[in-house]
């Protein structure tokens, strides 16, 4: 084994299996970097300080580079290999983390990459066959690193220079999560998340709200933080409102700063907060004051007061929400 300290730049989720390879490779004597790539679909919430957390559980340095801009243009509407079961390019998507990995390595001195891929472990992203896509697209073959199946791989440069022990690494394959839960005991982290998705683009309803915008409007940075918060409707001449669900979500949206939307807020009586498309006809936007009372706990009959980007309006609520559920896009 060569003697000299090296580093790795680890691709990182937040989630256990890439918390475990950057461990597998720690306890190497590698010096590790976990990079996190917000490409803007991670979550609805802000994961920094679990993922602070799980870093500091195994001793890497947490970076984060956005992408947002170059994953819109690049990636997300024009996929190379096309999308999963919704919206979600997984694999133009690994291919591009990766790139933009390799893209930092010498500024950061690092010699090699990581990630937390597991063979088998998704169907699509996972395979024998999509990992080595992934390896070709981002030129990053025997560069990259994957500690979790290592063994079941090919012998990567990091493993055939002796700046990792390949007999120390893993060969996991498949769902099943039992190898996993025995790292997990060994290592001793804790405060770990479920197993499961993380990226917004591969849930069903999300893919939905996606299509539906995209059909109606060009989609911009801007724009994602309107998809991840509340009801969508699309109203009978095309305006979008968007209705707060519960407190959480009201506060977020209440920071939505778009100029494509307004702001809709109930005036003296506890309500959603909404957001309706800016430029809509005076017929949407007379419903969308409506839908929003529908939402509030109003008698019938009786006229309320919102308040529409500062404009003061009166509006009733209308008889039902099966009235406002009608547009629903979900």
């Amino acid at each position: 084994m060569s003697t000299q300290k090296r580093k790795a730049i680890a691709l990182f989720s937040g989630g256990l299996d890439s918390t475990l390879a950057i461990k597998l490779i720690i306890d190497q004597g590698i010096e590790v970097i976990a990079c996190n790539i917000n490409t803007g679909f991670g979550a609805t919430r802000d994961r920094k300080e679990h993922m602070q957390n799980m870093c500091d559980q195994v001793g890497a340095e947490l970076r984060i580079i956005d992408i947002q801009s170059e994953y819109l243009q690049e990636v997300l509407f024009d996929p190379k290999h096309g999308y999963g079961k919704h919206f979600n390019p997984c694999i133009d998507c690994h291919a591009k983390m990766f790139e933009v990995a390799k893209r930092v390595m010498h500024e950061w001195g690092a010699s090699f990459l990581i990630s937390g891929e597991v063979l088998g472990q998704r169907p699509m992203s996972q395979n024998a066959d999509a990992l080595r896509t992934v390896l070709n697209e981002a030129n990053v073959a025997g560069l990259l690193l994957r500690p979790m199946s290592a063994q079941r791989l090919e012998p990567t440069i990091a493993e055939t220079e002796g700046w990792v022990d390949r007999d120390k690494l893993e060969n996991i394959q498949g769902r099943s999560r039992d190898r996993q839960m025995q790292l997990v005991e060994e290592f001793g982290i804790t405060d770990y998340e479920s197993p499961g998705g993380g990226c917004l683009l591969t849930d069903a309803n999300f893919a939905l709200k996606m299509r539906d915008f995209i059909a109606h409007d060009t989609f911009e940075i801007k724009d994602i933080p309107l998809l991840k918060y509340g009801r969508h409707f699309r109203l009978n001449d095309g305006a979008k409102l968007i209705i707060g669900r519960n407190q959480e979500e009201n506060e977020k949206m209440e920071q939505i700063e778009n100029d494509k939307f307004v702001h809709i807020r109930t005036d003296g009586i506890p309500g959603p907060h909404t957001l309706l498309s800016a430029n809509a006809s005076e017929e949407d936007r007379a419903f969308a004051t409506r839908a929003v009372l529908t939402y509030c706990k109003t008698a019938p009959e009786q006229s309320y007061g919102l308040d529409v980007q500062g404009e003061k309006v009166e509006a009733l609520p209308l008889h039902a929400r099966s009235e406002v559920t009608l547009y629903s896009i979900l």
